[in-house]
């Protein structure tokens, strides 16, 4: 029998999709489940011909990406979802916006991940690996100071890197990158951060053995998401 008080929930994704499907993949491996009625209902909106998003912010284009997104919310909510989660860190630019567009919660990534960073693992400066767009927008800076947290990101040849690891071996299917990554996580861990958040989705599918200082924002929101929607998390972050 389906548990009670299970809320259905709705996922804007395909930003990548591979970010998507790992994110799918992790809610049913982490949620606390005997049979397939105990798992979430989920609707998801694999939407990968949605403008590029760091695009869009560094071009101040907005418009279409907007139009396509709040629309995406609008339907989910049409369809009975109750709560939205966006695997896409830089999406969240738009945030208000599209927490704006429909009467139901939108979870957060970046803020529940700086919370986590804050209240769980107790840092007071995080490292951010993300894409260019995330890192010159601030998306994660306004709220790393309103927490009282100092943020630390990649120099620039190392920030080319992340890009690199991003859209080539990620986005790009391209074998490698993780080396790479590692190498980048160790010059953030030497800058002084004490914990270092992978704040783009498109990292967390590269299946990285990560140091323990590192909080992976993907999982963060696999967390979050099952336990807004009522179920239980059995998964480790």
């Amino acid at each position: 029998m389906k548990q009670p008080n299970l809320k259905k929930l709705g996922v804007i994704g395909g930003m990548g999709p591979l970010a998507t499907a790992h994110f799918f993949r992790r809610i049913v491996e982490c949620t606390e489940a005997a049979a397939d009625q105990e798992h979430l209902d989920i609707i998801i909106f694999n939407h990968a011909r949605i403008p590029d998003r760091t695009e869009a912010i560094l071009s101040k284009k907005h418009e279409p990406y907007l139009s396509l997104i709040t629309k995406d919310a609008k339907e989910l909510e049409k369809l009975g979802v109750e709560n939205i989660a966006i695997p896409c860190n830089t999406s969240h630019y738009f945030y208000k916006e599209i927490q704006e567009s429909v009467a139901i919660p939108v979870i957060n990534m970046v803020r529940e991940s700086l919370a986590y960073a804050t209240q769980v693992r107790k840092a007071k400066i995080v490292g951010l690996l993300a894409t260019d767009g995330t890192v010159r927008s601030g998306i994660y800076h306004r709220p790393a100071e309103e927490l009282g947290l100092s943020l630390v990101t990649p120099a620039p040849e190392s920030q080319k890197k992340v890009m690199r690891i991003i859209y080539d071996y990620v986005k790009g299917g391209k074998p490698g990158g993780r080396e790479e990554l590692l190498e980048v996580i160790s010059e953030l861990k030497r800058e002084g951060a004490e914990v270092v958040i992978l704040g783009c989705t498109e990292l967390s599918c590269l299946n990285l053995d990560l140091p323990e200082y590192c909080v992976d924002a993907l999982e963060v929101l696999v967390k979050r998401s099952i336990e807004v929607s009522g179920g239980r998390y059995r998964g480790t972050l």
